[in-house]
């Protein structure tokens, strides 16, 4: 399955309101890849992955996933279609149980595609398993990433959209989430990263690309990063 664009966005622009976001954004992402989408806070990476999800609606470009041209679709739809998103804001629900919130994902399995079942989660978040009967505000920041992720793997996506996995949770279970990513690559299931931390890009992530005020101002390898710190101090330094 090499060499399929899973994802691709045409010159997309995406507004709030007035206010221009993207600005021709232009990238693909091909089956079994996990690209990492780094910029600073306010670059334009959550709106990247709204505009995907058509939570924000692009005014000019397309949307393509798996061949068809998503642009119109409602967001009910685009996650049907196997497009599963992860926001930053952790969407579990506080007074169901670990069990109960991995069961409101739950959709059919898609043929070719590992089937995730709550067994197969639990090897996955160990921590989960552990307090599968706690309910979703018992649990810690970091639980409640994992939580968020396992359930939308529940769901049997085709390509996941994770939006800052790392942030504001502590080292330890950073860790956790780099491991499990990897591991989700070894399954082949491709995976977008919204990411501040370059060092957790660096170790899950097979691209970079990087963007500034709305605009992709790289697209490579992380070798070819390193080889020009250049970029990487201009979009990525503090």
């Amino acid at each position: 399955m090499t060499n399929i664009n899973m994802l691709k966005l045409n010159a997309v622009n995406s507004f709030y309101g007035k206010a221009h976001i993207l600005n021709d954004i232009s990238f693909s992402i091909e089956a079994g890849e996990v690209v990492s989408l780094l910029g600073r806070n306010g670059a334009g990476k959550t709106t990247t992955m709204k505009s995907i999800m058509q939570l924000v609606k692009p005014k000019d470009g397309t949307v393509h996933f798996l061949g068809k041209d998503i642009t119109a679709s409602p967001t009910h739809r685009v996650a049907k279609m196997g497009l599963g998103y992860v926001p930053e804001e952790r969407r579990i629900f506080t007074d169901l149980t670990i069990l109960e919130n991995l069961e409101v994902g739950k959709q059919p399995a898609r043929d070719g595609l590992i089937e995730w079942t709550i067994d197969i989660l639990f090897d996955l978040f160990p921590n989960l398993k552990e307090r599968r009967n706690n309910r979703g505000k018992e649990l810690s920041g970091g639980e409640q990433q994992m939580l968020t992720i396992a359930r939308t793997l529940m769901g049997n996506p085709k390509l996941l959209l994770l939006d800052e996995p790392s942030e504001g949770i502590a080292p330890v279970i950073v860790e956790q989430m780099a491991e499990t990513i990897l591991k989700l690559k070894k399954e082949g299931l491709p995976v977008l990263i919204s990411e501040q931390n370059l060092h957790f890009a660096r170790i899950v992530a097979d691209r970079a690309i990087i963007i500034e005020s709305g605009s992709r101002k790289f697209d490579g390898s992380f070798e070819e990063l390193e080889a020009q710190p250049e970029i990487r101090d201009a979009y990525l330094s503090v």
